[in-house]
């Protein structure tokens, strides 16, 4: 092992993945919003957690407001 590697010469790249980092969380949604999730994931093939990351994504994209319907 040496003393000391060239950094330079290992011929050093950005990470591809950064921009797709996630962060597990824990969240309290209601048993018909996962029932509908479950639904669409058996019709298209996708896990229910990633079509639910997708859609709150889109949301945040989007800059879709709230929409208060309880109130």
């Amino acid at each position: 092992m040496r003393d000391e590697y060239d950094i330079m010469s290992l011929n050093p790249r950005k990470n591809p993945y950064t921009k797709r980092l996630r962060q597990q969380i824990t969240i309290n949604i209601n048993n018909e919003a996962v029932a509908y999730f479950k639904a669409q994931s058996a019709e298209v093939g996708i896990p229910y957690q990633t079509l639910i990351n997708l859609y709150l994504s889109d949301c945040a994209a989007q800059g879709r407001k709230l929409h208060m319907s309880w109130q």
